[in-house]
């Protein structure tokens, strides 16, 4: 929290001055090309994993079209690059475009790391109308666009196919009662904890889609509340910590050890994220399969968060560098389908539209977008989570804890952060 508190009392231009004032330049007119010098951008993100590849050669081809904007990657873990980039940004040091999650984007605007983005998206001609609401909504703050959306990246469920066809299942659980009804096929054809309840990442992504399901929401819309113990709440936890109880999953699994069991052949039914596929595909001898995550409460909803452009405070220093960075963004944007090798699903209707998820994996998760649910842009909910939530679940899927007290807890905890962000950001 100190370090919060500290980064946002740091001073400097506000958005609306690095943008166009306070000594940076101004706003160049977007004309979707750059025709002034040679210019070098400092690009920065996270992809460090299976899809680094994919990125890394977008960028070549880029700078293949484009010989006057030489573009140098930085690709730093993201634990470490939402460390490192306000700092850097603030020293000058940091990059003049990237990428980051839409959970960190409402921080990073609030300490002025950021600025935004209406002209660019209007330049662009982007709208709704070429995104889910949820997700182009979700990067505004304080009434300013601050994100241009690349991708959307939910939780699925990957199931085991050999494990299926001997439990005489032919199609993916899709609500309550089809799971219910899998679980003793797959326990009579011998695997007895057939779906492990994992009790840390990414646990907490299954409890939110569990919450949004059964009508409930994290957050109060004043940014100064935690409603993890609402009814809502409670429930989602209580089906989590029911899988342990239900026999459906061991007592005590470890750290991603529900993954590594699912990638050994030891699980038939997996909730994790679609940035797994690659990696899935890469597993030699398994037979898997991938479906939407199923509706467990009243309504079809998924966790999700998405990789957004940002431009920098420092970019704008430069009129050439935030002329170049704009046309970047346009361009990554515009071929947003490549991106699609890597396992995310393109954020852009249009492109879906174009066939770039055709015989892809992640194709029948794209079909689910509409359910798809983003955290709201408040400044410090990812710190929120991790010291308040995660732990907390992990007391509950334990049984270290009733659902109701550890939830209670938890949005205790979280309340009183929130309340020290809201002072900490001006909110």
């Amino acid at each position: 929290m100190a370090g919060l508190a500290l980064a946002a009392c740091g001073g400097g231009a506000s958005p609306e001055e690095a943008a166009q004032g306070g000594g940076a330049a101004e706003a160049p007119e977007f004309t979707g090309e750059y025709d002034g010098p040679e210019v070098t951008l400092s690009y920065w993100n996270g992809f460090t994993g299976g899809d680094g590849p994919f990125m890394t050669q977008m960028v070549d081809d880029f700078m293949a079209e484009h010989p006057n904007i030489k573009v140098e990657s930085n690709t730093v873990q993201w634990a470490e690059f939402y460390q490192r980039v306000p700092a850097a940004v603030n020293a000058g040091e940091g990059p003049d475009v990237g990428i980051m999650h839409l959970t960190q984007i409402a921080t990073n605007a609030a300490r002025n790391v950021i600025v935004p983005l209406d002209d660019l998206a209007e330049n662009l001609e982007l709208s709704a109308d070429d995104f889910t609401e949820e997700v182009w909504d979700a990067s505004v703050y304080n009434d300013q666009r601050y994100g241009i959306p690349l991708d959307v990246h939910s939780l699925a469920m990957y199931y085991n196919q050999d494990h299926f066809t001997a439990a005489g299942i032919t199609e993916a659980p899709t609500d309550l009662a089809s799971l219910e009804e899998a679980i003793p096929k797959l326990q009579a054809a011998g695997y007895a904890t057939p779906l492990w309840m994992p009790q840390r990442w990414p646990a907490h992504l299954i409890y939110l889609s569990l919450l949004w399901q059964n009508g409930g929401e994290p957050y109060a819309e004043e940014g100064d509340e935690a409603l993890y113990n609402s009814a809502e709440g409670v429930e989602a936890m209580e089906f989590m910590r029911g899988a342990v109880d239900q026999g459906w999953s061991p007592s005590n699994v470890d750290p991603d050890a529900e993954y590594v069991a699912f990638k050994n052949g030891e699980v038939s039914i997996h909730f994790n994220g679609i940035w797994q596929i690659n990696d899935l595909e890469a597993t030699e001898g398994l037979n898997y399969g991938i479906a939407a995550f199923p509706t467990i409460g009243e309504e079809d909803a998924v966790w999700a968060d998405s990789h957004n452009f940002f431009i920098t405070k420092q970019a704008t220093d430069d009129e050439n560098k935030y002329a170049a960075a704009q046309v970047f963004v346009a361009w990554i944007s515009e071929q947003s389908g490549e991106w699609a090798g890597s396992g995310m699903i393109p954020a852009r209707q249009s492109v879906r539209d174009s066939g770039a998820l055709e015989g892809l994996p992640q194709a029948v998760i794209a079909e689910k977008i509409d359910t798809m649910r983003f955290l709201p842009p408040i400044p410090g909910v990812p710190t929120v989570q991790g010291e308040a939530l995660e732990p907390a679940i992990s007391e509950a899927v334990l049984g270290n804890a009733e659902p109701e007290a550890a939830m209670t807890t938890a949005a205790e905890q979280a309340s009183e952060l929130m309340k020290r962000n809201l002072e900490s950001f001006g909110g």
